[in-house]
């Protein structure tokens, strides 16, 4: 018998991977509250999204097996109260609150790695003087207690830099903080934890490293294990990705100090039964490793790459730890022996999309440019600056995976690709709109 998946926010993309995994044919899938209201929403009524979500699944006139997602808040803050609706077993909601609450997480990381952990301060955006509980010298990074995609995160060089960046925390992080906090402000978490709630920011220290990856894990009857790494790689512009590299080039020696560090750090979590992704830098002059943060969820974005690498997306490992299955991941079965997410973006200002690639555009030249699949994230008519889940300092509007031999043929189907996707943007002045 076939087992019943719920996924939230099933979109179409990712939906097609699904078939690469093991023991496809005995899995079927169900959305669980559509893309819109999780991914890039203007808002999220948490309320309204547990009670939708949690009428679905008692509408269901079958059994339900899994509840999964892949991607982030709030879809990774709700599964234990979905789960739990559906009379399946969970993590709990604050295991997940230890990954994902930004100053939380940092204080269970300082008690296991300490040596790895930067200096951090929690501060109010809404007070009178905020840059007055920052005890840390310029520069440093400032972020909400609770967002994703590097959103409201901003360097600051400066005290006009801070002053700069308060203004648009404030308008902006109520956007993330009131659905936060219906589920944070119900949970049992230390004293000077609950005053440190989603309405707050934290200022850390700046991590100078070359070399950032991320391992990708997941916790099995309470077990941690690491089943791949992933390179990072910055645009010059320190905020912004420009790709992904799988799998990573580190030395093996730096390799295995993240893991066991990683280890470590999720046992103390108490996350269990679920995937998570862990975020580090390593500085090749110095030795320092630096963990920057974790993620109690799959990387989305690393899906194609393990499908060219290894024959099957890692969503394979979410659906089994989901079932209650121990994982048994494949590795080495794709065609290609590396691969690599180019995340295309724009830097050049604000702009109006009055054109993207038509799909039969697309599918030729993933005929004529083997081992390539595009995400077009904008379509025409957009604004770029209205595409709401983007980092402070670019916009990302297309995503493309290739798998290669080398990297300078990975490199070589990225202008090959970039050449035959006829994007054309209109600029914008601020004043337009």
């Amino acid at each position: 018998m076939k087992k019943n998946i719920f996924i939230i926010a099933l979109d179409e993309f990712t939906n097609t991977l699904f078939g690469t995994v093991n023991q496809a044919d005995s899995y079927r899938y169900y959305p669980l509250l559509p893309p819109e209201k999780i991914i890039a929403a203007a808002n999220y009524s948490m309320p309204d999204l547990l009670a939708e979500a949690c009428r679905t699944l008692e509408e269901f006139n079958a059994r339900v097996d899994a509840i999964v997602s892949y991607w982030d808040f709030p879809a990774t803050l709700m599964l234990p109260t979905l789960r739990q609706a559906a009379g399946l077993a969970t993590t709990s909601t604050e295991s997940v609150l230890r990954c994902e609450h930004k100053y939380w997480s940092r204080a269970i990381q300082r008690e296991v790695v300490p040596e790895m952990v930067p200096a951090t301060v929690a501060f109010n955006p809404f007070d009178e003087d905020p840059l007055a509980r920052v005890d840390l010298d310029f520069p440093f990074w400032i972020k909400p207690v609770k967002a994703h995609s590097s959103i409201l995160g901003f360097r600051i060089d400066s005290q006009a830099d801070f002053q700069t960046a308060l203004p648009k925390i404030r308008a902006g992080i109520g956007r993330f903080s009131d659905p936060f906090n219906y589920l944070f402000n119900r949970c049992e978490v230390p004293a000077e934890i609950a005053a440190i709630d989603g309405n707050y920011c934290l200022a850390e220290e700046i991590i100078s490293a070359e070399n950032q990856c991320t391992l990708e894990g997941y916790v099995f009857a309470g077990e941690p294990r690491i089943y791949g790494v992933v390179d990072s790689l910055r645009e010059e512009n320190p905020s912004s990705f420009s790709r992904y590299h799988y799998p990573s080039r580190l030395p093996a020696a730096v390799q295995q100090q993240m893991r066991e560090a990683a280890i470590r750090v999720m046992r103390r979590t108490g996350l269990n039964n679920e995937p998570f992704n862990i975020e580090f830098f390593h500085d090749p002059q110095t030795g320092r490793i630096s963990l920057l943060e974790i993620n109690p969820r799959i990387s989305k974005s690393h899906c194609p790459l393990f499908f060219l690498v290894e024959g099957a997306s890692h969503q394979e490992v979410m659906l089994e730890v989901g079932l209650g299955t121990a994982p048994e991941y494949p590795h080495g079965n794709g065609r290609y022996p590396m691969a690599t997410k180019f995340m295309v973006r724009r830097y050049a200002g604000d702009a109006l999309v009055r054109r993207v690639p038509r799909r039969a555009e697309i599918e030729a030249m993933q005929r004529e440019i083997e081992g390539v699949l595009v995400v077009v994230w904008v379509k025409e008519g957009d604004r770029l600056s209205r595409f709401t889940d983007t980092d402070s300092y670019s916009f990302e509007y297309a995503n493309i995976f290739i798998g290669g031999q080398s990297e300078a043929e990975l490199v070589d189907k990225y202008r090959r690709c970039m050449q035959q996707l006829p994007f054309e943007f209109e600029p914008l002045t601020t004043q337009e709109g």
